[in-house]
């Protein structure tokens, strides 16, 4: 069976729709997650003022860590896009 030409350009823009969605979502986790991580930062620096070396230390390497997932969901997002799985399973 061979993909029709309407059938690839629905697969491709539902795709791209996706991707974008996608994407959009785990930009906003992770402006989500940044936000919570400075607002404890900033907490705990109002109950222990001395302890802001340790704290700046774990805040950096937590949101390090937090922007992996970004990073991870776009490269996922590029595979959908120049790799398209779907048309394959489609039948092209």
């Amino acid at each position: 069976m061979s993909l029709s030409p309407e059938m690839a350009v629905q697969i491709y823009s539902s795709t791209a729709i996706a991707v974008g969605i996608i994407l959009a979502a785990a930009g906003l986790g992770s402006a989500l997650g940044w936000g919570m991580i400075c607002s404890k930062y900033l907490e705990g620096i109002a109950r222990q003022p001395e302890m802001r070396p340790q704290l700046m230390g774990q805040m950096l390497f937590t949101g390090g860590l937090m922007e992996a997932f970004p990073m991870i969901v776009l490269g996922m997002a590029m595979w959908f896009v120049f790799a398209n799985p779907f048309i394959g399973a489609a039948g092209g």
